[in-house]
């Protein structure tokens, strides 16, 4: 049987229950802030930005240096022997390639991973336009300095005749994506 004892009772516990909630959030020590992380890389480059000193080693482990394209259109695009879709647009570049040459474009593909690695692969599936490498122990991340701050792979960043940063996308391309994506700037 509910009373006014009863009520009393329950009225009280509730308040003693809100009264130490209260108290202890007021008690409890503020959490320390958390250090700030250092920056492992430069900020990612934005469209209109001049590419810069991008200097990699070639196949041979020759470096060589991005301006060495200047006065062309270079379609430089990051990829690795274990993405299937970079593997898999490999062939269309080669075409594009080709295809392009007259008209001042240079495509230049850059592996993102270890040399030998990549080497073999090339061995397996030749392509005829020059082949950079990144490796990942050697910094910097040179796609991620060209915007790809998600490191996805395929990625492609096309640079223009005088050296800066048109455009960039992730992910593979059809022919006809690729055709479209540097028509503008023929």
């Amino acid at each position: 049987m509910f009373n006014r004892t009863n009520l009393l009772i329950i009225l009280l516990a509730m308040a003693s229950a809100g009264l130490g909630l209260g108290l202890s959030a007021l008690l409890r020590p503020a959490p320390a802030p958390l250090p700030a992380m250092p920056s492992t890389h430069s900020a990612a480059l934005a469209i209109g930005d001049a590419a810069g000193a991008i200097r990699l080693p070639d196949r041979d482990g020759k470096p060589r240096s991005l301006s060495e394209w200047n006065g062309r259109l270079v379609v430089l695009n990051f990829w690795a022997s274990w993405c299937g879709p970079c593997r898999e647009e490999m062939p269309m570049l080669d075409r594009a390639r080709t295809r392009y040459a007259a008209r001042g474009v240079e495509v230049i593909g850059v592996a993102a991973e270890e040399a030998p690695v990549a080497l073999a692969f090339l061995e397996q599936n030749p392509v005829s336009y020059p082949i950079l490498i990144n490796s990942p122990d050697e910094p910097p991340d040179v796609s991620l300095t060209l915007g790809n701050t998600q490191s996805v792979l395929p990625y492609t960043a096309l640079i223009g005749r005088d050296g800066r940063i048109l455009a960039t996308r992730m992910g593979n391309f059809s022919e006809q994506a690729l055709d479209d994506w540097i028509a503008p700037y023929l």
